[in-house]
């Protein structure tokens, strides 16, 4: 009976910093636009991407960039727009449901009379997010938009090598090419497959090998993915 370890319950911390971001052509546009503050070409920007493509990862580098202010999109009253009289605010997943429409709105006038800045993310653009508001609906098309794409197989790749550095875990380059081929393609598939991965070969006390990820992963039909926003 093959002996197993135990692995201890450790918090992999995951850097946020602009260090840690992969840039590539499915994000290049968007990298760009934030690190262009306060440069902007509007006082309100979306940033748009499926999920997992990175978006709270951006948003966190310009929320350290610019000092912003995070606020909770289904609460938006007046500490909020205190906040963003204040200087620049910051609203993660504006397409939700249950967001204050009339409050957003009034975040969004607050923001252009006080000359500061408003970062959004959603997984859409706003005309797919069933605004009900039409105020709301015209100020949110004015915004500026930065869109970003499914992540690339090179933007995976860097993604997958970075996260399992952070563990201290060095892993060949064809074993990285294998997992990107057989999974999700998002950033929280590649956390999903690099937690697995790293768990059972701690159990096995073995190296991280194309054999094991086949096992771990599967066939090219069986696709790892995870059910975190990002």
């Amino acid at each position: 009976m093959r002996e197993k370890q135990l692995p201890l319950d450790l918090c992999h911390q995951e850097g946020r910093s602009r260090d840690d971001l992969v840039v590539t052509p499915a994000n290049e546009a968007a990298v760009g636009l934030i690190e262009s503050w306060p440069r902007w070409p509007a006082p309100v920007v979306i940033l748009v991407g499926p999920k997992g493509s990175g978006k709270t990862h951006l948003a966190e580098i310009w929320r350290e960039l610019s000092g912003a202010v995070p606020l909770a999109v289904n609460a938006l009253g007046p500490e909020a727009l205190a906040a963003a009289e204040g200087g620049p605010v910051l609203i993660d997943g504006a397409d939700m449901k249950e967001r204050d429409e009339r409050g957003l709105f009034h975040l969004i006038n607050t923001t252009r009379s006080a000359h500061s800045h408003l970062l959004i993310t959603a997984s859409s653009l706003p005309a797919a997010w069933g605004v009900a508001l039409p105020d709301l609906l015209s100020r949110l098309r004015a915004a500026a938009t930065a869109q970003i794409g499914a992540p690339d197989e090179m933007l995976l790749s860097g993604v997958l090598i970075k996260l399992f550095a952070d563990r201290q875990v060095v892993i060949e380059p064809h074993v990285v090419q294998f997992v990107v081929r057989r999974i999700e393609r998002s950033l929280s598939a590649a956390r999903a497959a690099v937690e697995r991965l790293d768990r059972i070969a701690l159990e096995r006390k073995t190296r991280i090998s194309r054999a094991l990820a086949a096992e771990v992963i599967g066939s090219a039909g069986t696709k790892i993915n995870s059910g975190e926003v990002d």
